[in-house]
């Protein structure tokens, strides 16, 4: 496993794989860091007619639960930025939002996909 230097270099990392992992899975790709105002959507992908908006968390050593990194205030800016998204991409009659989490630890890789991680609450 390469040396990870930095938290930007770490994020993009921790993307890469939880992108290749996905794929793996049957997701199909629409886009990396997809901004929309104020939201930036790590993954949008496609899972049967699903979008699927997928957060990536990559820690050294995590304590803290992987489904509970995502704060409130960040679930309700990628709420915000999914229904803004939908304005112009009307198709995705359904949408879904997963963590995945990767976790470093002494040179190993541990990588947990939530699906439904969190929910629109209207």
């Amino acid at each position: 496993m390469a040396t990870i230097h930095n938290k930007q270099q770490t994020g993009k990392w921790g993307e890469q794989k939880a992108l290749d992992f996905l794929i793996q899975q049957g997701y199909e790709l629409l886009a990396t860091n997809y901004r929309v105002r104020r939201a930036e959507f790590d993954l949008l992908m496609k899972d049967g007619n699903i979008l699927v908006v997928v957060e990536v968390k990559t820690r050294y050593n995590a304590m803290l639960e992987p489904e509970k990194s995502v704060s409130k205030n960040q679930q309700k800016i990628l709420i915000q930025g999914v229904e803004e998204f939908l304005k112009n991409h009307p198709q995705y009659a359904s949408v879904r939002f997963d963590i995945v989490a990767i976790n470093l630890h002494h040179g190993k890789m541990n990588l947990m996909h939530f699906k439904d991680a969190f929910y629109p609450s209207y």
